[in-house]
């Protein structure tokens, strides 16, 4: 293994905290992993990495390092795209899918042919991702933000709206107002972050009112969640940007539009420790151009 592959290997170690997870994520088996970090240590005359049955973390001197391989790898990176004079490489981003089908999919054939030497690793996922561990490179993601080490960058808001099904209305009334939610039901979407389901929310003379009604399904997907009030399961409250179609068919109807929630705050997570290569940020910079604000 040459001297760059095992800068890269140590990275992947560190990052994903396995020798398994980093030899497959470069196409070697783990002994050679091994055997490449022992050499890497040896010619260093150091210990690296501190290694237990459950897990492997970097030394003090390792954390050094892996911070100066981080830089080169980067420099090095963006050194063969500015010579080529072009973005090259694989982008791991992470999306909520509805937003992913409704927003990006149309919108990447024309990025692709402008960036040749780019791929696109789309995940789609309402659930935490942690970025480093699972080689991602940045994420979409709407709601509040919980106190971590990543970069955001806002995109903006998403316009949310109250709905449920023809047949759900007929069968429980529609209200006119919050106050008149006593007998309705919800579809509890659980997050990922809690566990628990995620209470409504509603704008009742500029102030912000949640209601947790009773829920007999509890859902973790939004495709789910939209699917379950189409069957006439209970109340949602969703993004409108995925629930257009819906809307717009019939499918399910808007309730209570002077009380919607307030916006859904948009953002665009990367790692805030890594240098950040050419190819992730044009890949950055797309998504902000088309999901910011106008």
């Amino acid at each position: 293994m040459d001297r760059l592959t095992t800068l890269e290997l140590f990275v992947r170690i560190v990052e994903r905290g396995s020798f398994r997870a980093a030899a497959a994520s470069l196409g070697v088996s783990r002994p050679v992993a091994t055997t490449a970090l022992q050499a890497l240590e040896a010619r260093l005359g150091t210990r690296l990495l501190q290694r237990t049955t459950r897990q492997v973390r970097p030394t003090p001197e390792g954390e050094v390092y892996y911070r100066r391989c981080l830089a080169i790898l980067a420099d090095i990176e963006d050194a063969e795209s500015h010579l080529s004079g072009a973005a090259t490489g694989t982008v791991r981003i992470d999306v909520a899918g509805r937003l992913a089908r409704a927003l990006l999919l149309p919108a990447l054939p024309a990025f692709l042919a402008r960036h040749p030497g780019l791929t696109v690793y789309l995940g789609e996922g309402e659930r935490f991702v942690d970025l480093v561990r699972e080689g991602v490179d940045c994420v979409v993601r709407a709601g509040p933000l919980a106190d971590s080490d990543m970069i955001a960058r806002s995109l903006g808001t998403m316009v949310e709206v109250t709905c449920a099904s023809p047949a759900y209305l007929a069968a429980h009334g529609v209200p006119r107002s919050p106050a008149d939610l006593a007998g309705h039901g919800m579809i509890g979407f659980v997050s990922s972050r809690t566990g628990l389901p995620m209470p409504l929310e509603f704008t009742v003379e500029g102030r912000v009112t949640e209601a947790i009604l009773p829920a007999r399904l509890l859902v973790n997907g939004a495709d789910s969640y939209a699917a379950a009030a189409r069957a006439g399961l209970g109340l949602i409250q969703s993004p409108l940007h995925g629930l257009a179609e819906d809307l717009a068919s019939g499918a399910l109807v808007e309730i209570l539009p002077d009380h919607r929630p307030p916006p859904l705050p948009l953002s665009l997570l990367y790692p805030g420790h890594r240098q950040v290569p050419a190819r992730v940020r044009v890949v950055m910079d797309w998504l902000v151009g088309l999901l910011g604000p106008a």
